[in-house]
């Protein structure tokens, strides 16, 4: 199963940051990476600055025959055109229109480029409970560990996100 992460806290030319989400699932689709399952969307406040505007975050499994890497750069290229600027010199964290992360391509293990499962996962309840949505029974390839047993883990961070309608 591939999986992806989804988040922006800022508009796009699509709009708002939800309709931002949906329209970045519609452009993987035309570009041969097609959402299946796709999550509840969910609200989370801004890391590391909480005066930031909140951020919308989902997660999808996708249907594709790219290989990693080819589907990592098509994420980017989708990222580009709803105005997110990865170039050196920008704020990591800073508010964006859109955050396409691969988070795991089939339980692959590698270091990288894209590195995976994304290194990240584990402490990311925007992740991870958007994650559960769609693949409850999802299994992190290097730790073992359950989505339930990944989140329990979290603590209070676990009750961050929150669902929207």
């Amino acid at each position: 199963m591939i999986l992806i992460g989804l988040g922006a806290n800022l508009p796009s030319h699509a709009g708002s940051p939800e309709r931002t989400l949906r329209a970045a699932l519609g452009a993987l689709e035309l570009r041969g990476a097609a959402a299946g399952l796709v999550s509840h969307f969910y609200r989370t406040p801004a890391w590391p600055n909480p005066s930031d505007p909140p951020f919308v975050n989902a997660a999808a499994s996708l249907k594709t025959s790219l290989a990693p890497a080819e589907l990592l750069h098509l994420l980017h290229d989708i990222e580009k055109s709803f105005g997110r600027n990865r170039d050196e010199g920008t704020v990591r964290n800073a508010p964006r229109a859109l955050d396409l992360d691969l988070l795991d391509y089939d339980g692959l293990i590698q270091e990288g480029p894209p590195h995976l499962p994304h290194p990240a996962i584990e402490t990311r309840a925007f992740v991870l409970i958007p994650l559960r949505d769609v693949a409850p029974g999802w299994v992190h390839p290097v730790s073992g560990l359950s989505l339930d047993a990944q989140i329990a883990r979290l603590g209070a961070e676990a009750d961050i996100p929150i669902r929207m309608g």
